[in-house]
């Protein structure tokens, strides 16, 4: 019988194995100083791409004040408790009926945190006997979900709604032969990686044809799209057709927690059913408030948005003028796609930090395929033109680099001297 320590040190993981090299620079940075365009990370001002504070609320004064005042009131233990149990409050239900109606929901549940909240959903949702049919780039809470869903479940390429349509006649198929059971799809309203919106519109049409109901992941749509910033949804005119509604408040809100939004029955059949919330302390109340202030913003100043958009526009246009290839993104989402080993993406994002003070995100093997490279840039409303005149002549420059070798031979020893 083997040890169970000995089996994991043994085999670190993917990301593990490189953990010695890569902690602290590459794995778990410590970016400095006010969330905004420009932070410091090892003593120097960096550009900051890798932030998801779309709208520029993390440092708004009004949203700090709110923060502060309600830990001031209500410090930080307030509500003891499970909400059920004695961790409820008024401002609790306060932010959920002015989500809902933001949303164009009858009502919406607070969640603790994003990732464990979508988890749960499909849990509190799906019995045994259900058949889930999703998109095959669904982010980890969606397939970490899934992997706890005890039922079937058919994956769809791509935003490919013929292929949709394909998985459904499987579904339901399969929940004629059980003669029990029903059809969940879940897609994201905007895929974080792409940045390219999902089908909704198209699969919410299915609906003539097939008997389903539809979960919307829009984490990245809440705040950045549609007139009202109410989402993909909104964006597509398809709102009401989505019957499970779901974001962060990670992304827009530059905040903790999330909600999900739907029909008031069956909303209140997860309030009383999903064990994540039922079994974890409430949402804590200076987050609530601070919420509150930080949804009254996102409604009250769509200027907030048209400046993420026109920061968005700008980032990319001048990309794609460049030459660079950012693939199908319709969102503010900016992904930058080059070609390379994880060698040279390494020895890339050194020189872009070190010389060029641009601190992005990168994607490289075994996240995607080798030789292939993802810079992920998220634009917000605070930065400003010099921030992406700086970032598109440094990618230009490092990207005239990688063309030409130099990051092949012994690029990485070299930077980390020099640095």
């Amino acid at each position: 019988m083997a040890d169970l320590f000995e089996r994991l040190l043994k085999n670190q993981g993917p990301l593990g194995q490189h953990r010695e090299r890569a902690h602290g620079y590459f794995a778990f940075p410590k970016l400095e100083g006010e969330i905004s365009s420009r932070m410091k990370f090892r003593g120097k001002e960096m550009i900051v791409w890798s932030l998801n504070n779309y709208l520029g609320l993390a440092n708004h004064p009004e949203v700090r004040k709110a923060d502060a005042d309600g830990a001031k009131e209500f410090g930080l233990a307030y509500p003891m408790g499970a909400r059920m149990m004695s961790g409820n409050s008024n401002q609790h239900e306060q932010l959920e009926a002015e989500l809902a109606a933001f949303v164009g929901k009858e009502d919406s549940a607070l969640l603790n945190f994003g990732y464990q909240g979508m988890v749960s959903i499909i849990d509190v949702l799906c019995s045994r006997h259900d058949v889930i049919v999703y998109d095959a780039e669904s982010h980890a809470c969606i397939i970490d979900g899934l992997r706890l869903h005890p039922g079937h479940r058919y994956v769809f390429k791509h935003n490919d709604v013929a292929d949709c349509e394909k998985q459904l006649q499987r579904a339901q198929a399969l929940i004629d032969k059980q003669k029990t059971g029903g059809i969940l799809v879940i897609t994201e309203g905007v895929f974080g990686m792409a940045g390219d919106q999902g089908k909704l519109t198209e699969i919410a049409a299915l609906k003539s044809k097939y008997e389903f109901r539809l979960l919307v992941d829009d984490a990245h749509g809440f705040g950045t799209l549609g007139k009202t910033g109410a989402g993909a949804g909104e964006e597509q005119g398809c709102q009401d057709a989505i019957d499970i509604y779901f974001s962060t408040f990670a992304k827009s809100m530059a905040s903790i927690g999330a909600f999900v939004a739907g029909d008031k029955k069956i909303i209140d059949y997860v309030r009383y059913n999903i064990r994540s919330q039922i079994f974890a302390k409430s949402l804590p109340m200076p987050l609530v408030v601070g919420n509150l202030k930080r949804l009254e913003l996102l409604r009250n100043h769509p200027e907030y948005k048209d400046k993420l958009w026109s920061n968005a526009r700008k980032l990319q246009d001048g990309l794609k003028a460049r030459g660079f290839d950012i693939g199908k993104t319709d969102s503010v989402v900016t992904p930058v796609y080059m070609h390379g080993g994880v060698e040279e993406a390494t020895a890339m994002v050194m020189d872009l930090r070190e010389n060029y003070g641009i601190f992005a995100s990168i994607v490289v093997y075994p996240v995607i395929p080798k030789g292939h490279i993802i810079f992920r840039l998220i634009p917000s409303a605070v930065h400003t033109d010099e921030d992406i005149e700086i970032t598109l002549q440094a990618f230009s420059d490092t990207k005239k680099k990688l063309d030409a070798g130099v990051y092949r031979v012994d690029a990485i020893p070299a930077m980390a001297e020099k640095s």
